[in-house]
Parts: structure tokens; C-alpha cells; sequence
């Protein structure tokens, strides 16, 4: 079985804990590889290796961080097939979806080939007599990516982009389950000319995260997760004084209004709802049909598309729909969410239990899920159920629907359809979730915007990349200067004496 390693001032790093946690293929349920789980002390040490590689790093103008970002851009670029593999291997989803996680991480490194604009400070000439006051970003110094398995490229890429082009060196703790792809990152970006030290690639558990929050050269932490996990995370970085962007779970609604167009409303849901297994912290889970007639065509649209979909390994070719979960636990997880909606009274419209996939039975699969007449109170429509599985909850009314959302106590993404204008402007003033979608499913913004949820999806007060990431791994410095009368006009100064 292949060992894998740390990634220290440039150079592959065997674990020295000898504490080892297995990576699987979820397409065929076999350990593939072994990742070492650092102790305290190896963290640490990367750690102070980190801050003395900053130091170089941070006088190095923003223009020559930003040549360095456009040659990593370039590397990615060249390598996606390759990295997209490594990311369907370990995760299990879609060569599609493996390069469009990709993708998306590439598009971040792409805005931050643009840091020297965004670093800018401000200038205020005159503020007040023979007074001039000027502001400038300047680097945290050492920070950290604590990331999920769910994107193993996207979010390490939308945390080291972002933290290494305002000059800052990062410690990035990947997911133990989808790790390679990280380490293939960390090698090139070193290629494209990071000096050694200023990416640190830090495996492990528990342990190592407690380490880096109590971590005293650790300015700041970023995090994508479970709300639970989120929540610990902010609070104890927050009482180190550290800062903090955490970001937890979701539960998505999709209001669809009877001027809607149905088959668009369809197709919308099957992506947003199935696409990577549900395993996307935007996906589409709830469905919210205004109106009886709504909801019975879009239940009849649903279910010949929802049956028709093709899951497997991904090797199995591009017309895939959607591959494996991640481990066994989650798939035994969904399972029971599934029963339990069954139990508690909703309508199991589509039933994707018990799904094989010849030649690969030991692997994660779960077939797709449709429920119908789900009400609040069930665990499904509760639980954030991380897989394929899609609810639909009838409503009666448009404020009804949007109260669902609103009351909701999680806020990270949202969706309405409809031909009316006016629906869709209230709905996108009034509801309380950080992202909404009109007419798109899936509204995550574009790398030069942000990215970020409201109540219990995120804790913190900025958003991942964009304008908002520039500002979070950056300290904002200002300065008062007044110059006396000087050498211009000889007070100080005796010209005389020169003759």
C-alpha cells in the first residue's frame, strides 16, 4: 500500500507519529493508500519553518506573488487531466466533476494574479493642515486552510491562492481522506517559484487541528466543514486570538412558482440535487412547490429524470451522472436518513437504497432518492444528509415558501424559479442566506465576487475569496504624517555654509 507524506520547506516529509489513517477508491471500497497523522510537535515545527520562509515572502512586491500565481495558473492548467484523476480517485466523483473542481479552484489563482490592484491601500492628501494620511495591507504572517474532502482541489486552491498572494505562508491542512490532490498542488506551485517553506502540507486529525488553533505564530484560520466542526473551530481560534473564517453545513430550498417553467425547474433540481453524489455544500436538497398543481407536475417531471440516472466509477466514461460517496460510514448514514423518512411519514416517491453496481458491490454507491410531502418536523428535511437524495415539501403559498427558507436556521445558498420579476426581486431582498440563485440553481459566485452563508452556515465576518479574502489574510495598516518646514526653504538648514 502506497504511504503518503507531508509536504515541509519543499520536500515530501515521512509521518513520524506512526500513527497512519487509510485513504479508500469509494468506487471499489479498497484501501489505496496510507496518510501519516502529524503529532503536535511535527505541526509545530512546520509551523516555525513557515515563519521564517514569510519573512522573504512578505518583501517580495505583490507584482513578483502575482508572476508566481500566473505560472501556478499555467501548471494547473497543464496538469487538470492529471489532477481531476487524482480527485476522482479519492473522492469518487465524475472526471467531469473532478476537472470542474479543478476549475473553479483555478479561477480563484486567476483573480490573484490581479493582487497588486487589490492590496492597494488609500491616500487622503491635506486631512488637515500640512497633514497627509495614507493606509497599506501588510501580511498576517503564518495562516492556515483546514479544508474538506468534498473539494479536494477547489478549496485548498481557494485558500492558498488568496493567503500566499498577500504574501503570507500557509499551512494547509487537507482532508485525510482526498489528500494527494493537495500535495500535487504544493509541488506546483513550488514549480512555478514559491520559495521553500511558505506552503506547508500538514496531514492529520483532530490532534494537528488543536495544535494549529492553539498555535501562537498561527495569525489566522480558514475552514470548511460540518457546522459542529465550524463552530468548535471559530470559537477556539477566536479565543486565541486568532482570526477565523469557518464555514458549516447547509440545507438548500429551491422554491419553484406555478409560472415556472417546469421542465427547466426539473432539470435544474436533478443536477443541483444529484450532481457529485449530494456531496456539495450548495446542493439543491429541498424542493418548494407553490401550490398543489406545482407540485404534481413537478413530481411527474422529476421521476423519469431522477430514474434515468447513471451512476458509477468513474472510469466508467463521461456520460456518468454521478459516482460513489465517500466512505462506507456515509453511505450507511444516508441510508438511515432515508428509513427514517419512511418511517416518519414522507412519501418515498424514488427509493435508491440497496443499489449495487455490478463489479464494484463493495464499493459506496447509493442510488438516487426522491421524497415527496416531507414536512419540517422529519429528520431528512432537518438533517443535512449529504447525498443523493432530493425532498420536496409542499407549500400553499409564496410567503409560506419563503418562510420555510427564512426560518431555516441554516443560510448558505438558495433558489427561486419563476417568469415573474417581482417575485423574484422580493425574494432576493428578503430572504436571509448569503447566496441566491434566480432562475440558476447552484449560485455560487464568480471567483471575483465571494463566497459565503449566513446563520449557523458560517462563522466569521468575511467571506472565502475575492475582494473579502484579500481583506481576511491582510492587516490593514494607517499612517499620520505631518513633515515640517525643511531644506526647501533654508530654516533648517544653512545654505551658506555650503559656498
Amino acid at each position: 500500500m502506497k504511504e503518503l507524506t507531508h509536504f515541509i520547506n519543499g520536500e515530501h516529509v515521512k509521518g513520524t507519529s506512526g500513527r497512519f489513517t487509510e485513504v479508500f477508491n469509494p468506487a471499489t471500497g479498497e484501501a489505496i493508500a496510507k496518510v501519516p497523522l502529524a503529532t503536535v510537535e511535527e505541526l509545530n515545527d512546520a509551523v516555525a519553518k513557515a515563519a521564517e520562509a514569510q519573512k522573504a515572502w512578505a518583501a517580495t512586491n505583490p507584482q513578483r506573488r502575482a508572476r508566481v500565481m500566473m505560472k501556478f495558473g499555467a501548471l494547473i492548467n497543464e496538469h487538470m487531466d492529471e489532477l481531476a484523476e487524482l480527485v476522482s480517485l479519492e473522492h469518487g466523483k465524475t472526471l467531469p466533476d473532478g476537472r470542474g473542481d479543478v476549475q473553479r479552484g483555478l479561477e480563484v489563482i486567476e483573480v490573484c494574479m490581479g493582487a497588486p490592484s487589490l492590496l492597494k491601500g488609500e491616500y487622503t492628501d491635506d486631512g488637515g493642515p500640512g497633514i497627509d494620511l495614507y493606509s497599506m495591507r501588510q501580511p498576517l504572517g503564518v495562516v492556515a486552510g483546514i479544508t474538506p474532502f468534498n473539494f479536494p482541489a477547489m478549496i485548498p486552491l481557494w485558500k492558498m491562492g488568496p493567503a500566499l498572494a498577500c504574501g503570507n505562508a500557509m499551512i494547509l491542512k487537507p482532508s485525510e481522506r482526498c489528500p494527494s490532490t493537495s500535495l500535487r498542488l504544493a509541488e506546483l506551485v513550488m514549480e512555478a517559484g514559491l520559495p521553500a517553506g511558505v506552503l506547508q502540507v500538514v496531514n492529520g486529525d483532530k490532534e494537528v487541528v488543536d495544535a494549529i488553533l492553539d498555535n501562537e505564530t498561527v495569525q489566522g484560520v480558514g475552514f470548511v466543514g460540518s457546522t459542529p466542526i465550524a463552530q468548535y473551530i471559530y470559537g477556539r481560534a477566536a479565543a486565541n486570538g486568532k482570526r477565523a473564517q469557518c464555514f458549516g453545513g447547509a440545507k438548500n430550498h429551491m422554491i419553484i412558482m406555478p409560472d415556472a417553467d417546469m421542465d427547466k425547474a426539473a432539470d435544474a433540481l436533478v443536477g443541483a440535487g444529484f450532481g457529485a453524489a449530494g456531496e456539495r455544500c450548495m446542493a439543491i436538497s429541498v424542493a418548494v412547490p407553490v401550490g398543489e398543481a406545482t407540485a404534481d407536475a413537478l413530481i411527474e417531471r422529476l421521476v423519469p429524470r431522477i430514474e434515468k440516472l447513471k451512476v458509477g466509477p468513474y472510469t466508467a466514461g463521461e456520460d456518468v451522472d454521478y459516482g460513489p460517496v465517500i466512505t462506507g460510514a456515509a453511505k450507511a448514514r444516508i441510508d438511515g436518513l432515508v428509513d427514517s423518512g419512511v418511517e416518519q411519514g414522507a412519501k418515498l416517491v424514488v427509493d435508491g437504497r440497496g443499489f449495487k453496481m455490478q463489479g464494484y458491490e463493495n464499493g459506496f454507491f447509493v442510488g438516487p432518492s426522491l421524497f415527496d410531502n416531507v414536512t419540517p418536523e422529519m429528520d431528512i428535511y432537518k438533517e443535512e444528509i449529504f447525498g443523493p437524495v432530493l425532498s420536496q415539501v409542499r407549500t400553499s403559498s409564496y410567503d409560506e415558501a419563503l418562510n420555510l427558507v427564512i426560518d431555516n436556521p441554516y443560510g448558505n445558498g438558495t433558489a427561486i424559479f419563476t417568469a415573474d420579476g417581482d417575485t423574484a426581486r422580493d425574494f432576493a431582498h428578503r430572504v436571509n442566506v448569503g447566496m441566491v440563485g434566480i432562475n440558476f440553481p447552484i449560485p455560487v459566485p464568480l471567483s471575483y465576487h465571494t463566497f459565503g452563508g449566513w446563520k449557523k452556515s458560517a462563522f466569521g465576518d468575511l467571506n472565502q475569496y475575492g475582494p473579502d479574502a484579500f481583506r481576511f489574510y491582510t492587516k490593514t495598516k494607517t499612517v499620520t504624517a505631518r513633515w515640517f518646514s525643511g531644506i526647501k526653504d533654508g530654516s533648517q538648514f544653512n545654505f551658506k555654509a555650503m559656498d
